[in-house]
């Protein structure tokens, strides 16, 4: 059995659909949180319960007596991916304790669950390319220096790292850490831009871009996150100690402004641009090396954005129930600073 934290999330629910499809059994814990709209995440909870194979229970990671009592509880698990967080660049400047508390403390609830384990053989765990912070060398690769973090969010994932990487040293067992980069497709989050932005443009609505349209983001698509998480996953970590880090990501950046053009296309509007500075926390740009990924996990990303957006959109229009525009408007979109 494998236990996947975050399975209510987009992430998370993926992975646990692609494990039950290989006939793995999975234990999913989720404390359904009210950061972004909880009936999404019952949702996808809804998709996962009627499979014989999947198993929930409504946890908080960083609580660690609920938690570390399943050692006792489910003995039979062999594995860890560990995928809960909270998640959000800004949203840490207003809450940063919440990142503190899920990402930290329930860093160390999960690996202290994991070395009471007795069947466990490997930790896999979610890092982020925030970690990267500011570098201008790209693109990033595991090797680069990630000491300057630009967001509480980015530190609490390289604490993750650190933590794992002492977990793996004390206690033997393998970790790795995923840094994944800007995940998207269908049941993904709302706050996501490419979700926020899709709704906006259907609605008629105006989206804010920010530095001003001077932004790159290596976009992956979710299938491809799965693939090379259960790719990772059947690799167990080795070394001294045993735990290694990856990146995952498309290799491909996009610059934001040319993202939103093809929003447009398959959406069948145009949209309204707001342009901004640039937010605190942000980066300008993200770009995977996937070397490291390619060589050790055979790790290959084959989704092209405008493939893997139309799936979104698609996806977007059946859930949300937005129908086709059956005349798409023809202004051009407005840009102004703000």
């Amino acid at each position: 059995m494998i236990l996947v934290t975050g399975a209510a999330g987009f992430i998370g629910y993926h992975v646990a659909q692609a494990l039950l499809a290989q006939g793995v059994q999975v234990f999913g814990v989720d404390n359904v949180n009210d950061y972004y709209d909880r009936g999404l995440k019952r949702a996808r909870l809804e998709r996962l319960l009627p499979h014989g194979g999947f198993h929930f229970r409504k946890l908080d990671i960083s609580e660690p007596d609920t938690i570390l009592a399943l050692a006792d509880e489910m003995p039979d698990i062999t594995a860890i991916v560990h995928l809960a967080a909270q998640a959000g660049v800004r949203y840490s400047i207003e809450n940063p304790f919440a990142y503190v508390r899920s990402n930290v403390m329930g860093q160390v609830t999960m690996l202290e669950l994991a070395r009471r384990l007795k069947q466990l053989t490997h930790f896999v765990y979610a890092s982020s390319s925030s970690v990267y912070g500011a570098n201008t060398k790209v693109p990033f690769a595991v090797s680069d220096p990630v000491l300057a973090p630009c967001s509480l969010y980015a530190a609490t994932k390289r604490a993750d790292e650190l933590i794992a990487h002492t977990y793996a040293h004390l206690y033997g067992f393998p970790c790795t850490g995923l840094r994944f980069f800007t995940v998207y497709g269908p049941w993904g989050r709302p706050d996501m831009a490419y979700y926020s932005f899709t709704s906006a443009i259907a609605e008629g609505r105006a989206i804010r871009i920010f530095n001003r349209g001077e932004m790159w983001r290596d976009f992956t698509y979710i299938d491809d996150i799965v693939q090379g998480t259960l790719k990772a996953l059947r690799r167990p970590a080795t070394g001294t100690p045993p735990h290694t880090v990856y990146n995952l990501g498309n290799c491909r950046p996009q610059k934001l402004l040319d993202f939103v053009a093809t929003l447009e296309r398959l959406v069948g509007r145009k949209a309204e641009l707001i342009l901004e500075p640039m937010q605190p926390g942000d980066v300008p740009s993200t770009y995977a090396d996937i070397e490291d990924s390619r060589r050790d996990l055979d790790f290959a990303p084959v989704t092209p954005l405008e493939i893997g957006l139309g799936k979104f959109v698609d996806w977007h229009r059946q859930y949300h129930g937005v129908r086709e525009p059956s005349v798409s408007p023809a202004r051009e979109p407005v840009a102004r600073l703000a």
